[in-house]
């Protein structure tokens, strides 16, 4: 970042929507650490403090802060982000943006709705490019695989609460798809670390972990984090979707639908060289500690 240059004197300028999610919170305190003076929005009311400013809004209406800023970052839903940048000509060289490696994923699901999410993220992606590029901008999409770290995902953290309550985790014998889950603060530091790079504007970049491992090694892993230590029991596809079925109809896990089963065996596994060699992203590899997957206030076990 300290190739990063500006003629203005004084700190850096930024602002940032969804910096009280998982990443956004971890891409904060980056920017707290490395000097920047931010602005941050969010529909709620948070504490201000030194450096960090919140504002009341969201990417429904009409900018009414600032003009200028030294970069904007996005954390939330890239489709709102994109029709609000699209709107509001807030002058900034540089803007990055969480997208998710979805747009591809999903994008022949065997769900309508997951499909219409592929097409939102598409159709997002290429109006933030078109948009950036009309007005000068470096923009960078950021697509995250399977994110954890904070215990605020809706993957390991479930899978981990499900199986403290419980004591075991079921899943079909046919899920061995690939996977590759990524830190939250990897995925910060590389929103930070690409406006050092002139060759990630106007990119999209898979970001997945150091690590591409097997859909039940991933579950174990999570499960030989926790203590006690649940067990791990795979049963016949059949026989999962038979209670898969039974758990809909007493509705429980409506999350896991056809698709997702679908998805347990294929290897969702992304090309992260690009990133490796465009910023030097090095993410970490894949090791669990129990506070990574409890949700917050609850009490690691």
């Amino acid at each position: 970042m300290d190739k990063y240059v500006r003629n203005q004197q004084g700190p850096l300028q930024a602002l940032v929507f969804g910096g009280s999610g998982q990443i956004g919170e971890r891409l904060l305190a980056n920017l707290h650490d490395a000097g920047w003076q931010v602005t941050a929005v969010s529909r709620h009311a948070q504490q201000s403090r030194p450096g960090l400013e919140w504002i009341s809004g969201d990417l429904s209406g009409a900018w009414q802060g600032a003009a200028g800023f030294d970069a904007i970052f996005s954390c939330g839903p890239l489709d709102h982000f994109a029709r609000w940048f699209a709107a509001n000509a807030v002058n900034a060289p540089r803007v990055v943006a969480f997208g998710s490696t979805s747009v591809d994923v999903k994008q022949d699901s065997i769900e309508p709705a997951e499909r219409d999410v592929a097409r939102r993220l598409r159709e997002a992606e290429a109006t933030l490019f078109a948009v950036a590029r009309e007005r000068g901008v470096a923009a960078t999409v950021l697509r995250p695989t399977l994110v954890y770290g904070a215990g605020r995902d809706k993957t390991l953290t479930i899978i981990a609460a499900m199986a403290r309550r419980s004591g075991v985790f079921v899943l079909p014998s046919s899920a061995n798809g690939l996977r590759q889950p990524v830190h939250v603060q990897d995925l910060a530091d590389a929103a930070v670390q690409v406006l050092s790079s002139p060759a990630t504007a106007g990119q999209a970049y898979a970001l997945g972990g150091g690590e591409v491992l097997g859909y039940s090694e991933m579950v174990r892993r999570v499960l030989a984090a926790l203590q006690p230590q649940p067990r791990l029991l795979r049963v016949p596809a059949p026989l999962f979707r038979l209670a898969l079925r039974g758990a809909h109809a007493a509705g429980r896990l409506r999350g896991m639908n056809a698709a997702a089963l679908v998805r347990m065996q294929e290897p969702l596994a992304f090309d992260i060289e690009p990133a490796r060699r465009d910023f030097g992203y090095t993410p970490r590899p894949f090791l669990i500690e129990p506070g990574m997957v409890t949700a917050p206030g609850s009490t690691p076990s």
